[in-house]
């Protein structure tokens, strides 16, 4: 049979199906039949899982291997964010040569495995601690987030960045790193590539703060209730916080972590606050009605009511229920595993174009807003807790 193009021409078209090759069936000269996405999707978790496996074992074992030797410090400061992204890096090196990154990708799931472990973050954020014995900590937080987040926003607009961008940079800075960065990428409805972008430099510049503050702290000849509300509202990670604070010892770890503990507990109304102005001013068309609540509920990040909701019941729980700090940890671990699977995803899922197309100007923000933050917050560490004294 044939038909005619719009050229005219005739044009052949075979009805009749394939002849069979060499006495063969249809069926058997077919090509083979490819993984389906599911199939691809599921080895991609199975990456994901094996490189978190190792790094999990390169967190536990690395100290032990370095002990006794030059890089000891080093070996024993390094938490599992580092591996994990850097795993991840790898990971993407090798599956973007291989041809498999982009088949694989169903599987990366940052955004399940952050959400999942910020939500199970919130059972080891005690409220009632934090309201009784580290009152400074949570005046410290809300000064310091809203003076860093509102200059790196400042900046940020100054060097023209665009508006997700900023949020994402703004958040990780001034309250608690890459999962800061994530909850407001969910409240902006930011791309990939930006939180990609925001969570490499969070990495960056809270891996040299780690031994930078530290050493400085010994400088300027800090208590070490200072220098850890210091370190505290500083480092952007809550491991590298720990890794940082125990450098100097117990006292100074324990205020690290109740004010790092308290700047994360503030995660929720700051993803609140985001939602609403990116709702109700950026995207919002000019003479368009506002947005309707079920418009605000449809892009506000759910998984933060989770948070809370862990917070309450884990403080419950230890409160009341025998055993209940035991329960806890098992939580904890669990919440690392699942943290440790979302920063090998943002490794795998890391892409040097959102690199190049961003620019130098993230850079310039990101560490001038950390400059930023270590000048206030060692101002006011050492107003607020100049006089603070432990419980014991």
């Amino acid at each position: 049979m044939t038909t005619r193009d719009t050229d005219g021409r005739n044009a052949a078209v075979e009805t009749e199906s394939a002849p069979r090759v060499d006495g063969a069936t249809q069926a058997e000269t077919e090509p083979p039949r490819r993984p389906s996405a599911p199939a691809w999707a599921a080895a991609g978790v199975a990456v994901v899982l094996v490189l978190g496996a190792l790094t999990r074992f390169l967190e536990q074992n690395v100290p032990d291997w370095a002990e006794g030797g030059p890089l000891e410090r080093v070996g024993g400061a390094i938490e599992f964010p580092v591996y994990a992204i850097a795993l991840g890096l790898l990971g993407n090196f090798v599956l973007t040569r291989t041809g498999l990154r982009d088949k694989l990708s169903g599987g990366f799931r940052t955004e399940f495995f952050i959400k999942t472990g910020l939500v199970l973050l919130g059972a080891s954020i005690n409220l009632t601690v934090l309201a009784t014995a580290a009152g400074p900590a949570i005046l410290q937080g809300l000064l310091l987030i809203t003076a860093v987040f509102s200059f790196s926003w400042w900046f940020g607009g100054k060097l023209g960045l665009d508006e997700k961008l900023r949020a994402l940079l703004s958040a990780a800075v001034s309250i608690c790193g890459v999962s800061a960065a994530i909850a407001a990428a969910g409240a902006v409805q930011a791309k990939r590539e930006q939180l990609a972008y925001a969570a490499s430099l969070v990495v960056v510049f809270a891996l040299p703060s780690i031994f930078l503050l530290p050493w400085l702290a010994g400088v300027f000849g800090l208590s070490d209730v200072v220098a850890g509300a210091w370190i505290g509202g500083n480092i952007d990670t809550t491991a590298a916080v720990a890794a940082s604070g125990a450098i100097l010892g117990d006292d100074a770890l324990q205020i690290a972590t109740i004010v790092k503990t308290t700047q994360n507990a503030l995660i929720g109304f700051v993803a609140v606050g985001l939602t609403a102005y990116f709702a109700l001013k950026v995207e919002r068309r000019p003479g368009s009605a506002r947005p309707s609540v079920g418009e605000f509920w449809e892009r506000f990040p759910k998984f933060v009511l989770g948070f809370v909701a862990a917070s309450v019941i884990g403080t419950l729980w230890v409160k009341f229920v025998d055993d209940g700090k035991a329960d806890i940890a098992v939580i904890n671990d669990l919440r690392t595993w699942f943290l440790i699977f979302a920063f090998v995803s943002i490794g795998l899922e890391f892409s040097a174009k959102g690199l190049r197309d961003a620019g130098w100007r993230p850079v310039v923000v990101f560490g001038s807003a950390t400059v930023v933050n270590i000048v206030v917050a060692l101002g006011l560490a050492t107003v607020l807790f100049g006089n603070f004294e432990l419980p014991q």
